[in-house]
């Protein structure tokens, strides 16, 4: 019989991909999510619950039903401006709804969790790749409640034994176009799908925010991980942590750092096109530069970037937009300057 695992946020973008890497793996995922920005129709390896992370009966009674093994908690809200400007929401379903899940776990005897963090907890931590030895001081609201998670596991390890990995994402990218997940969402605030939205006339602009970045082309640059790479890491974690592992922090990412401007040319490499652009100020709590040290994640959970390479994650995110949405032919410009290496 199958271990039944429970992906909080499964019918998301990531948890989807999740969610798909753990049936690979046979195990049964059983995907909760009060689908406020996942998909019903991205729940297509195990049973979809409508739920709310919040409430605990909810989450306890599930756990019991389906007999769960260990939980992937990826449910909470991800938005880093919107964190600035509204930090109830992230403080109530971040960490609210992860002490929920967390009380629904011991309820139930239920003693493994790989937790979805972020690379956000390091703040303005520098220009070089971030190790997990870094002092974490996040600059939004987003990033403070995601530390805060990672801090309660750790109260939850030496109390209660409690196993648990946090994985500290940086950008997941790429899709699954043969198994028809991608990058959507209501409100989409991401570089790459809303690049893709702007070529196929789903958008009515496109912004860079902030080309005064001390960084070699003006641009924020990032450390972009292929979601495929994502989700068989969390498989790595889990069946690390059903071995005996105690758990433990470790960055998700590729360890390269890419420019706005770099991608936004590969994905007019890609497109056969450019990406029509304004220039607008820089967000709120937008660092210039985070790039991920994976060592880490390498010698605790066998960790391989294999697909995260910036041509093979704009060609299969491109290939899922296009299916998904089909694309037309607007006009714009190539960023002549996007030529420099960060």
């Amino acid at each position: 019989m199958k271990q039944c695992i429970l992906v909080t946020g499964g019918a998301g973008y990531i948890g989807a991909h999740c969610c798909k890497a753990l049936s690979d793996a046979g195990f049964l995922p059983i995907c909760y999510d009060n689908l406020s920005s996942g998909h019903a129709d991205f729940a297509k390896w195990g049973p979809l619950v409508i739920g709310d992370v919040r409430d605990r009966a909810s989450v306890t009674q599930t756990m019991v039903e389906h007999k769960i093994s260990a939980v992937l908690h990826l449910a909470a809200s991800s938005l880093v401006g919107e964190s600035v400007a509204d930090p109830e929401k992230y403080y109530s379903n971040n960490v609210v709804g992860s002490l929920s899940v967390l009380q629904a776990m011991r309820e139930t005897g239920c003693n493994h969790i790989v937790f979805s963090s972020t690379g956000a907890v390091y703040g303005n931590a520098g220009s070089g790749a971030l190790s997990e030895q870094l002092t974490c001081v996040p600059v939004n609201p987003y990033g403070r409640s995601k530390l805060m998670v990672e801090q309660v596991l750790g109260n939850y390890r030496a109390a209660y034994g409690l196993t648990s990995f946090s994985l500290r994402y940086f950008n997941a990218s790429g899709a699954r176009p043969d198994a028809g997940i991608g990058e959507q969402r209501r409100n989409e605030t991401h570089l790459i799908p809303r690049a893709m939205s702007a070529l196929s006339g789903q958008l009515g602009e496109f912004a860079i925010f902030g080309v005064d970045y001390d960084t070699p082309d003006g641009t924020a640059i990032r450390d972009y991980i292929h979601v495929v790479d994502l989700a068989a890491a969390h498989v790595s974690a889990l069946q690390a942590l059903l071995g005996g592992h105690e758990g433990a922090c470790c960055n998700l990412g590729s360890g390269q750092g890419y420019s706005v401007k770099q991608v936004l040319n590969a994905i007019a490499a890609v497109a056969g096109r450019p990406v029509p652009y304004a220039i607008r100020e820089r967000r709120a709590g937008d660092p210039p530069i985070l790039v991920a040290d994976p060592s880490a994640a390498r010698q605790m959970i066998n960790f391989r970037a294999a697909s995260s390479d910036l041509e093979t994650i704009i060609s299969s995110a491109w290939r899922w937009h296009v299916s998904r949405f089909g694309h037309v032919r607007p006009t714009g410009r190539l960023l002549a300057d996007a030529s420099a290496t960060p």
